[in-house]
């Protein structure tokens, strides 16, 4: 496995990149231009500069997440055609510049849903909650407007301002569209833009839906392992495949996660790996990355990919805010230093005893 670090940019982001060169065996930035609105294609001048900061800092640059689908693609609009020609030049420029993996996803109008940014957990540390009473009995305009008053959340992906300005109008678009619907235009996104993928050497892999299930009425894809084979199958490439997010699937008792790792272990491109505890109401809450602190079994998880002798890019997924970090340097919720970087650690010391075992 090679292990990696999301980070958001010289603009975006207050975790400097020597912080990160010193967590042992981080070799590549997870990227994104996070200022170039979803629609619009990425120049080649604006993925250069990213590129050749990161290697200066001593990074590759090969995984970007994400390059975001434009709500008209996913509702498919006659507008697609001009989205879906920009994605394509990106598709390209990123192949140009060294890029071997786009993790993107295909969600309609919230790429993530929480209740609550900074719930506190037993041992004080805060994490991302996720309340399904409170999801339950509002609309999703009394859910925004609770949403908008927390620290944070607009500069967090998925919860753009340009996006959700439009909320109302993004609603209304989507009255009626089903998951059929859905799948349809994931094809026909998929038919034009996996070919271009191929020839740019770069490996297209789908996020799944967090939470995996149904958000306001709005149809999800990816949510369970037949949905994910339905989605892999409609275009059958070498470079259509999967991020799987333990988190993101693990948000349900009914994803068996080391059976997803074996069952789509050629298609995996991309890992983000990361705790949940399950509530039998429905809550969830991020743990930390130990299984004992979660419903997940993250030693399993990671003994599945060793099996499978995973050699594509992991990542620590959100970490809970730890040490105070929140408050004195603004972090993204969930996206703090020192717990992924813990998690890190974690998820090498289970790699490192697993090469050792097996030596023996």
């Amino acid at each position: 496995m090679q292990i990696t670090f999301r980070w958001y940019g010289e603009k975006f982001d207050t975790i400097p990149l020597s912080f990160v060169k010193q967590i042992p065996g981080v070799k590549g930035i997870v990227w994104a231009l996070h200022d170039v609105p979803a629609g619009d294609y990425w120049e080649m001048d604006k993925i250069n500069q990213v590129k050749d900061y990161l290697t200066k800092a001593g990074f590759n640059n090969e995984v970007v997440e994400s390059v975001n689908v434009h709500e008209d693609i996913k509702l498919g609009r006659s507008s697609r055609e001009k989205y879906i020609e920009n994605y394509k030049k990106t598709i390209r420029n990123l192949g140009r510049a060294g890029v071997k993996v786009v993790c993107y996803n295909f969600m309609p109008v919230f790429d993530w849903t929480r209740t609550d940014l900074y719930k506190t957990l037993p041992d004080g540390s805060t994490a991302l909650f996720y309340e399904k009473a409170k999801i339950d009995s509002l609309n999703p305009y009394e859910f925004l407007d609770s949403m908008s008053k927390q620290k944070g959340l607009l500069s967090m992906p998925g919860w753009e301002p340009e996006r959700l300005a439009k909320i109302r109008e993004l609603f209304k678009a989507y009255e009626g569209l089903t998951l059929e619907n859905l799948f349809e235009n994931a094809k026909y996104f998929l038919q034009e833009i996996i070919p271009v993928a191929e020839e740019s050497g770069i490996k297209m892999a789908i996020h799944p839906d967090d939470p995996p299930w149904s958000i306001f009425g709005l149809p999800r894809l990816i949510i369970s392992k037949r949905n994910i084979q339905r989605y892999l199958n409609l275009i059958k490439n070498p470079s259509n495949g999967l991020t799987l997010c333990t988190g993101s699937l693990g948000s349900t008792d009914k994803n068996d996660i080391v059976d997803m790792i074996e069952t789509f272990k050629d298609k995996i491109f991309f890992a983000h790996i990361r705790n949940v505890k399950r509530f039998d109401n429905g809550d969830f809450i991020e743990s930390s990355h130990r299984s004992c602190d979660g419903s997940l079994d993250i030693v399993e998880i990671m003994r599945a990919f060793h099996r499978i002798k995973f050699s594509h890019y992991i990542r620590p997924d959100h970490g809970r805010h730890i040490w105070n970090e929140e408050s004195r340097t603004g972090l993204r919720p969930g996206y703090g230093l020192y717990d992924r970087a813990l998690g890190i650690m974690h998820l090498l010391g289970i790699w490192d005893a697993l090469d050792k075992t097996n030596k023996n």
